[in-house]
């Protein structure tokens, strides 16, 4: 089957690793469940894997792909929750927890087989391209501002690097959700896509905000950690999951954080039940994942650039067949 996949690892030049080509179809095995792939959408942790991080040498050749929708073997509509090991259903008891690519073959080819628990009906109003994208960027805004920032509606969040796929999650679960949203970007046409979108004003990085806020949604890293902490009122909360501008920011702000008694809580994608209440609030409000472009399998590389470069705002999808956007 036709598949996207690590071939090599690079951590300084991550695409000369990524290889287009013909894989082996994935084989039936106890308790797991095959699905006819027709849509996925790359994340981030598709080029930290080209580089090595969360996947070793030793287990190449590996489709990428974290997200997926499709249909089972038994037709019916699915999407996929890419986080394996927690639970001990379809793996041993005692594996620990990972996500699709670092063990077992990803998404990004025509069939992938994952526990059968693992599957969660597709509600019929969102398209396969719409649920793809869900599983692990939406899933992880979700779950960063619903259970770990803790909100309520009329709270205040801040949301760093609009266009990013979790950062535009985020902004619009928290619209949908009755929050007060700001956001920053470098970007223009990005801090005006982010205000039609639902924030109430957007920024350039660092710039001082009319109110501190209830929490912080921060996916950047070190460029703007620091302006996470400052903007957080007394007693907030700073939630991250991700430091795409690296990991070791210049200053940890250590005596704000404590003066203040900020929390800062460390997030990392979603439980099965989360991505079933994720499912349950778009069908419901008519919320739906921001999709940037939607691309053949066979143009991958191209949507891997462009999410390398920043190029982009929402997500983009893969179809490995013709029938991706239905």
């Amino acid at each position: 089957m036709f598949a996207a996949y690590a071939a090599r690892i690079d951590p300084d030049q991550p695409l000369t690793g990524l290889e287009l080509g013909d894989r082996p179809a994935p084989e039936a095995r106890p308790g797991w469940s095959t699905v006819t792939v027709r849509a996925a959408s790359l994340n981030h942790h598709d080029l930290w894997s080209l580089r090595g991080v969360g996947l070793s040498q030793d287990r190449l050749p590996m489709i990428l792909g974290c997200d997926a929708a499709g249909v089972d073997q038994d037709g019916n509509e699915v999407v996929v929750h890419s986080v394996i090991g927690q639970s001990g259903h379809g793996v041993g008891p005692k594996e620990p927890r990972s996500i699709l690519t670092e063990r077992y073959q990803g998404t990004f080819a025509e069939q992938v087989t994952v526990p059968t628990w693992n599957i969660l009906p597709k509600p019929a109003g969102l398209s396969f391209a719409e649920a793809a994208c869900l599983p692990t960027a939406w899933l992880t805004a979700y779950r960063m501002l619903f259970t770990n920032a803790g909100v309520r509606p009329g709270d205040s969040v801040l949301v760093q690097g609009a266009g990013g796929g979790v950062a535009t999650a985020a902004i619009v679960l928290g619209k949908a959700a009755g929050l007060r949203v700001f956001a920053t970007s470098r970007d223009k046409a990005k801090r005006e896509r982010a205000v039609e979108l639902g924030a109430l004003e957007a920024y350039e990085p660092g710039v001082r905000l009319p109110q501190r806020v209830d929490a912080v949604i921060e996916t950047v890293g070190a460029a703007t950690w620091s302006h996470s902490v400052k903007s957080l009122r007394p007693g907030g909360t700073l939630v991250i999951s991700g430091a795409t501008s690296g990991d070791r920011p210049t200053h940890a702000e250590l005596t704000r954080i404590f003066f203040l008694e900020l929390k800062v809580v460390g997030s990392t994608m979603g439980s099965k039940d989360e991505l079933e209440d994720l499912l349950a609030f778009c069908a419901t409000t008519g919320v739906r994942p921001v999709i940037d472009e939607v691309l053949p399998l066979d143009r991958a590389r191209e949507g891997f650039q462009r999410l390398e470069s920043g190029d982009l705002f929402g997500k983009i999808v893969l179809t490995p067949t013709a029938q991706g956007l239905s």
